[in-house]
């Protein structure tokens, strides 16, 4: 069985061959092949890319450069496009989420009990670093509205950590191109009935000196999504 990462990137110069090593050497017996999908990187990302088969040699890598910045959403949907295994995960490359998380994520699309895993920042008790109490406030409401229309009862909508069997994710119609992809997917699992789970996760947030890039505005777009994918595709 073949696992495909999924990784968008933009600017992430620093950390990227760190969350690389992090996913190659996560403990799982799967193979794996990382779709990395840079979104038009400015910082000097894409001058990585050629290094990576001599970084890590004899590992399986697919890199797309988007040919303009278009959003988290966008490069996802390119990633999806590329990723050729039986189950696809996303990992964002800010280090935020830590890949010795997966064999949690994984298990229960391996033990046939899901087609879906929601790795929550807010159910468990794993390590956290503390942040933000609004982006914790805003992170809940934003859950909580979107479980009122799908019916979830899901506590970290917004959360990086997806995981999906290929048919359940290649056979999706996706439009949002920037982080209204979080509510949009969710609203369309819901909508296809598939088999939801959620695992606990570790989390180690960045500051916005630390390179973090998701705003308020990002939250006022994510309501408008999710209102707008309640009623229609």
């Amino acid at each position: 069985m073949l696992l495909s990462v999924v990784i968008p990137v933009y600017n992430e110069k620093k950390t990227l061959f760190e969350i690389i090593r992090r996913v190659l050497e996560s403990p799982i017996d799967l193979e794996r092949e990382l779709v990395i999908v840079d979104d038009c990187s400015t910082d000097g990302t894409r001058d990585l890319y050629p290094q990576l088969e001599q970084k890590f040699p004899n590992r399986r890598f697919r890199v797309v450069l988007q040919p303009v910045n278009q959003g988290k959403g966008a490069a996802l949907r390119a990633g999806f496009k590329e990723a050729t295994g039986d189950i696809i995960l996303i990992q964002d490359a800010d280090l935020e989420y830590d890949p010795n998380d997966y064999p949690k994520l994984l298990a229960p699309i391996l033990k046939d009990k899901a087609d879906v895993v929601y790795g929550s920042r807010f159910a468990g008790g794993e390590e956290h670093r503390v942040l933000y109490f609004w982006h914790l406030v805003g992170n809940r409401f934003l859950t909580l509205l979107s479980n009122v229309f799908t019916n979830l009862n899901l506590t970290d909508m917004e959360t990086c950590y997806k995981v999906f069997r290929a048919p359940v994710i290649k056979n999706m119609t996706l439009r949002c191109n920037r982080f209204g992809f979080e509510p949009e997917v969710t609203a369309k699992i819901a909508r296809g009935g598939w088999r939801v789970y959620e695992v606990g996760i570790s989390y180690d947030g960045r500051t916005y000196g630390e390179g973090k890039k998701i705003t308020w505005r990002d939250g006022a777009k994510a309501i408008l999504a999710i209102l707008r994918f309640a009623w229609r595709d």
